[in-house]
């Protein structure tokens, strides 16, 4: 077995890459804030503006898995440069948009772009640092992340109490500025020259498009439709030549095992950020500017704290980490179920815990599946992990939005009588358990460490 090494700019590679991050991160999550703004300027329903985040996620979390497989054939340098240039692309059409239409085809095309970055973001850490300095690699990347989303509700505030909400896409542009030095740090390696299945991609992005859809839009139709084709793709990866997903891929039991493992540490993370907002208005009454503020801490110590975790999972090992972030969202889960709706100070000392946690289970769980793929398999590997985490989000908050729409007479935590808090405070027992859950899982399967695939042995 050849000793993986360290790419020579893999470092100089991160810091570009964690600065790209905070901007696709920040693309998100921005516009979100101001969709009430645009739902008036435009005058149009509620469900029409949510297509600004629909139809952004659907062809973010597609694209993603797109990127992934593309970057097993084709170099990430160009990759990169069509995404970037289409994102900045998306982003002027934005600035001048004066008709909803023409904010839909920004943001679908913002998309589209964009969706390179979190595919990079997997892909880096894994094809240019050794197994020994991987877990550091991935904790810049969560430092991208947790600024990204600690900064969007304050720059998004920021920017429309003084201006437009129009110069958000400006904010967009700015990953302009990394692609020259994407360009110098990064090498011309590339994959075989293997066909694309273009069959093969669009049945499975319409799988997710359509399952997305159903979740979103609450239609049994776009589920069933999902189904079909995703019954549909899996007749065609199995009978293509060269199918857009191995089947062998899942045939690895371990990465398998990791992908669900991966899917419920998801949904279990994005259940924080999804709640907080709710009940922090809710039960403490609090404005929207108030509740970022009260956010922004836990976000901040998530990207402090980030390469720490990462660093961690290199000496110690990744199950040290998952063992360390479950405890950590454990504290979080069930202090919360017991002490929703007390003081606004506890429950930003509170938040800390869980997203610390959540970091470091999101670099455990990329560390892990990494090391179960070979490097042949390194692209659409990882952006499977990336797609399978925007689904997890999309049904944990379909879940949770329904779930809190519902009035609860009964509560799992013993210690809790106050009838107003009994959703939100049984909501944060079962995270608490899932996350627990999560962990054993986790143990009996890796209690060993990964194994990389077979092929691996000969590529790395």
């Amino acid at each position: 077995m050849i000793k993986e090494q360290t790419y020579p700019n893999a470092d100089k590679l991160m810091r570009v890459l964690a600065f790209t991050l905070v901007f696709s991160v920040m693309n998100a999550f921005m516009f979100n804030v101001v969709m009430p703004v645009i739902r008036e300027e435009f005058h149009i329903s509620s469900s029409d503006v949510s297509w600004l985040l629909t139809g952004y996620m659907i062809v973010y979390a597609v694209g993603s898995v797109t990127y992934g497989k593309l970057a097993d054939k084709y170099r990430l340098k160009d990759l990169l440069t069509f995404g970037i240039i289409f994102f900045a692309l998306g982003s002027l059409i934005g600035l001048l948009a004066n008709q909803f239409w023409m904010l839909i085809i920004a943001r679908l095309l913002q998309a589209a772009g964009a969706a390179v970055i979190p595919a990079t973001a997997m892909i880096i850490p894994v094809r240019y640092f050794s197994a020994e300095k991987r877990g550091r690699a991935l904790g810049i990347t969560a430092i991208g992340l947790a600024l990204g989303t600690a900064l969007a509700p304050i720059i998004s505030g920021l920017i429309t109490g003084f201006a437009s909400w129009r110069f958000l896409f400006v904010i967009s542009m700015l990953p302009l500025i990394a692609l020259p030095f994407f360009r110098k740090y990064l090498d011309n390696q590339r994959g075989e020259n293997q066909k694309f299945d273009f069959l093969g991609g669009l049945l499975l992005g319409g799988t997710v498009a359509f399952l997305l859809l159903s979740i979103s839009q609450s239609n049994i139709i776009f589920f069933l439709v999902g189904i079909v084709l995703f019954a549909l793709f899996i007749w065609r990866i199995t009978t293509a030549k060269d199918p857009f997903i191995q089947p062998k891929l899942f045939r690895n039991k371990q990465y398998s095992y990791g992908l669900f493992i991966a899917f419920l540490g998801a949904g279990v993370s994005f259940g924080l950020p999804y709640l907080a907002p709710q009940f922090l208005n809710s039960l403490n009454q609090l404005t929207p500017a108030t509740i970022g503020l009260i956010m922004f801490p836990a976000a901040i110590a998530s990207a402090l704290l980030g390469k720490s975790g990462g660093r961690l999972a290199d000496s110690k090992g990744n199950s040290f980490l998952v063992y360390m972030a479950v405890t950590l969202m454990f504290i979080c889960f069930i202090s919360l179920s017991t002490f929703v709706g007390a003081s606004p100070y506890l429950i930003l000392f509170l938040l800390i815990f869980g997203n610390v946690g959540q970091t470091f289970m999101q670099i455990a769980m990329s560390n892990t599946i990494s090391r179960t793929l070979s490097r042949d398999q390194i692209g659409v590997g990882m952006g499977l992990l990336s797609l399978l985490n925007f689904i997890s989000g999309a049904v944990t908050t379909s879940i949770l939005g329904k779930t809190l729409d519902t009035s609860s007479t009964f509560h799992l935590n013993p210690v809790v009588s106050n009838v107003q808090v009994f959703n939100f405070s049984n909501i944060f027992t079962v995270l608490a358990l899932i996350s627990l859950a999560t962990m054993v899982l986790y143990a009996l399967q890796f209690r060993r460490g990964p194994r990389r695939n077979t092929t691996a042995a000969q590529q790395g």
